[in-house]
């Protein structure tokens, strides 16, 4: 787990991770199923997963750690407030946003994550051609998350690669289970 020293300096990510290697982030990891997993199959890759609630950080650490991962920590800390304050500008080559809290109530929208702003946090938080991975069970929230990538110029669609689509989320395989599809979409900045 990351100590945060400061809440408004960006980190160093040298003192963070043992290796300089690109970082991929997950902004609200859940149980961290799918992050710990992705991490173990990519060993050339930091990641940081990121969560609001202590427990889930908790369980984060104590799975990357029970796995060996050096590549792998969480800061408890809220998402938009990581990209605009805390990560260095062009520092990550991915963010993931899987199952993001839809806000269903009409007059609550105005705390989903993904919103008209979120791509331009997305755009200084990561490298050239770098890929925002999204994934909901919520209809109205993945229409707005293509909205709201639709319009910023700076973002183009892509296919989700088919092998990120194997590890599954929490959330993801509560769902399922259910019988409710997975909505999957991908933006590559240009």
């Amino acid at each position: 787990m990351v100590e945060l020293c400061s809440i408004i300096e960006p980190f160093r990510l040298a003192e963070i991770f043992p290796r300089p290697q690109p970082l991929e982030v997950e902004l609200g990891c859940g149980d961290a199923s799918f992050l710990v997993e992705y991490a173990r199959r990519n060993p050339a890759k930091n990641f940081i997963g990121v969560e609001r609630l202590l427990g889930r950080i908790q369980k984060l650490d104590r799975k990357g750690r029970l796995a060996g991962l050096a590549n792998l920590r969480g800061v408890r800390i809220e998402s938009a407030y990581l990209l605009q304050y805390l990560l260095p500008p062009q520092s990550a080559s991915a963010l993931h946003i899987y199952f993001p809290d839809p806000w269903p109530k009409k007059r609550h929208r105005k705390n989903r994550l993904i919103n008209e702003h979120f791509p331009a946090l997305a755009r200084a938080a990561l490298t050239p051609g770098g890929v925002v991975f999204l994934r909901t069970d919520d209809v109205d929230y993945f229409e707005q998350m293509n909205e709201v990538f639709g319009v910023a110029d700076f973002f183009g669609k892509i296919p989700s690669p088919p092998a990120l689509a194997e590890i599954v989320t929490d959330f993801e395989r509560g769902f399922n289970v259910q019988g409710i599809p997975t909505l999957r979409a991908a933006y590559q900045l240009k």
